[in-house]
């Protein structure tokens, strides 16, 4: 996950409690058949999950409450008590024993010298115990739950020092809360090493830094970020029970792990590095101990099926070089290996079962990857095929890989678009009228909204929450002021949640009815209230990638006929730069100045820093001497004033407005 997805859902967090938003309703009749058939598909007696999720407990923090920055505590299980007990109709049978297993939180014994700090994050913190101190996996989003996490492991294990940090992946669930286990001086001193894939730092700073806005919005629907926790609201993702609303922080590794397989000795302990670039993460790694005769599959298999596509968008990860690897892993590690686990969910005991699971887990990617490119190989559509897709009866059984973070039905279209892309091949797709002029055409085809919300009514009744979804989805977009259709869409959508075995399915659909029935919720302080809680973030952004966000940013309707070029020197970090504005286009080069530039700025990348977080602005800079000028520097103010603002809160579930 990246630092705007955090942010966004942290902000969000900050006025759940104020906000005035229309209360759901009950499950309807066909909700609650749904729901009775999954209870009757799948064996709720297999108990096996629920004894591997609690092996080894040791303690827990108090109602796993953490404090943080915010109004509201950085972590809490309180919210979710009412996880106890047989699951309402509101919530699907198999997302709510999901969410029981989630629920089970605290300090855990792996086995000899591995514990694992579960449910003070959606991802887990696992310790390893060295000959003279700690080797700490993935220390959580946040520094206050990572600090609080690593108080419960001192309050019950000898207190030592931190001697080395391992990221598996580029996600900041898995590195932000690192300055709340150690800190700057301890990596300069050297006392902490920090180790991390080949392109960590590449890809942690920039996975969706250049649609970051668009992510972050769309993250307060797969988190449900506005959503009550409750049996009609937030539930849980699936991978783990929700985000951490805290600090976000970042150390650069000191070690980077270059070659496919590489084995290192720290503080004692022989940990073999396996490289698994362009899975779940385009920098990730998994780890062997042999001396423990554990493996930790980091994000490769956790208990869930997870994301080809994430539904916040992100770039398609590779199916097939994902169940690769863990074959690899199987052919490399499996007769060795007693335990497995990750870096989310519960571990996975005895190699029999250990051999089923990760065969499970190799075996769902390469099935969603083949049978996707089988069927579009016969010509079908990425529709087409989300609809014919069923899994194997021997893989449909298998809880570990059931859809409750990722699904076989989005799975499959990012396969698709990962080849193939977003068109379909059918030329009347290859150019279709925009959403509103289409919803208005369609509502009058279809003898007005009256007519329409009247048909709907009925098939509502009778348990058409998609169609209804999706034909109130047009009248909403033809018309947003039909408060009949907003709350019939609302409706529709609303059960689909409550049937949904996805986390982020139902997360995504509660949203959407919830911004149908009260509108779009505004985070507190607008975006300019992210810029002090991602410094650490900021300052590994290469300039380059600062520049083309900028260039994002131009509006180039505003931006026709003007030519502006500035010269840019950063005094720290010797690097130059030529800004180029022409053809309504904003390009940079690096390494070179252009003679003809109409303004030169020389600063600190400190300084510069400070001006795109707002902090300081461009003029008070300069008046203070933290940038030296010539030519005009009137000239960066023109070429601001041609760049948007981006709002974090742009509508999703009516028509947006016209572009600025």
């Amino acid at each position: 996950m990246t630092m705007r997805t955090i942010i966004a859902a942290a902000l969000a967090a900050c006025v759940i409690a104020s906000a005035a938003f229309a209360q759901p309703r009950d499950a309807e009749p066909a909700t609650r058949a749904a729901n009775e058939a999954m209870t009757r598909a799948l064996d709720f007696s297999d108990r096996a999950a629920f004894e591997d999720a609690g092996r080894g407990f040791i303690a827990a923090i108090p109602d796993g409450t953490v404090p943080g920055p915010l109004p509201v505590p950085a972590w809490s299980m309180r919210p979710y008590d009412f996880l106890n007990g047989a699951p309402p109709a509101t919530v699907n049978p198999s997302l709510w024993r999901q969410a029981q297993l989630n629920n089970i939180h605290g300090l855990f014994r792996v086995t000899e010298r591995v514990y694992q700090l579960r449910g003070y994050d959606i991802s887990n913190m696992t310790i390893v115990e060295g000959d003279t101190g700690l080797i700490v996996i993935d220390p959580l989003l946040a520094t206050e739950t990572a600090k609080a996490a690593l108080e419960l492991y001192f309050a019950h294990r000898p207190r030592r020092p931190v001697v080395a940090v391992v990221y598996t992946h580029s996600h900041a669930d898995h590195f932000g809360g690192v300055k709340g286990i150690v800190g700057d001086q301890d990596v300069q001193a050297r006392r902490t090493r920090i180790y991390a894939p080949s392109g960590f730092m590449e890809h942690a700073v920039s996975e969706n830094v250049i649609a970051g806005n668009a992510m972050s919005r769309r993250a307060w629907y797969q988190f449900g970020s506005y959503l009550e926790p409750g049996p009609r609201g937030q539930v849980d993702t699936g991978l783990g029970r929700t985000l951490a609303r805290g600090t976000l922080t970042l150390i650069p590794p000191t070690d980077l792990i270059a070659r496919e397989y590489e084995t290192h000795m720290i503080d004692g302990v022989e940990v073999e590095f396996h490289l698994t670039p362009g899975t779940e993460a385009p920098a990730e790694m998994t780890l062997f101990f042999p001396q423990f005769r554990v493996l930790n599959m980091a994000e490769l298999a956790n208990q869930t099926m997870h994301n080809l596509y994430t539904i916040r968008g992100a770039e398609i990860r590779d199916a097939r070089a994902w169940s690769r690897y863990i074959q690899d892993s199987l052919d490399r590690y499996g007769e060795r290996t007693d335990i497995v686990i990750a870096q989310h969910n519960w571990p996975t005991f005895g190699r029999e079962r250990i051999a089923t699971y990760l065969k499970a887990h190799r075996d769902i990617y390469k099935f969603i990857h083949d049978q996707t490119l089988r069927l579009a190989n016969h010509g079908h559509t990425p529709a087409e095929i989300a609809e014919r897709l069923r899994l194997p009866a021997s893989l449909a059984r298998e809880w570990s890989v059931r859809g409750y973070y990722g699904t076989l039905s989005h799975n499959a279209k990012g396969v698709y678009q990962r080849y193939l892309g977003w068109y379909d091949g059918n030329p009347a797709n290859l150019s279709p009228l925009p959403e509103v002029e289409a919803a208005k055409k369609t509502v009058e085809y279809m003898g007005g909204a009256t007519a329409v919300i009247a048909r709907a009514r009925a098939d509502f009744a009778s348990g058409q929450y998609r169609w209804v979804a999706s034909v109130m989805n047009q009248v909403v977009f033809a018309d947003p002021t039909n408060r009949e259709a907003r709350e019939l869409g609302a409706a529709a959508l609303e059960q689909l949640g409550y049937q949904t075995e996805a986390g982020t399915w139902r997360n995504a659909y509660l949203m959407g009815a919830m911004e149908l029935r009260s509108g779009v919720p505004r985070p507190p302080g607008g975006a300019a209230a992210t810029s002090s809680v991602n410094i650490d973030m900021l300052k590994a952004v290469p300039l380059d990638l600062l520049f083309d966000f900028m260039a994002v940013r131009l509006n180039a309707e505003k931006a026709e006929g003007r030519r502006i070029v500035i010269n840019w020197t950063f005094t720290d970090t010797n690097q130059t730069f030529t800004l180029n504005l022409e053809n309504a286009t904003l390009t940079n080069v690096s390494g070179r100045h252009a003679a003809d530039a109409d303004a030169a700025f020389t600063l600190t990348r400190e300084t510069f820093d400070r001006i795109i977080t707002r902090q300081r602005t461009f003029p008070a800079a300069i008046a203070l001497g933290e940038v030296r000028f010539s030519g005009n520097p009137l000239k960066f103010g023109e070429l601001a004033g041609l760049l948007d603002e981006f709002s974090p809160a742009f509508p999703i579930v009516e028509p947006r407005p016209s572009a600025p």
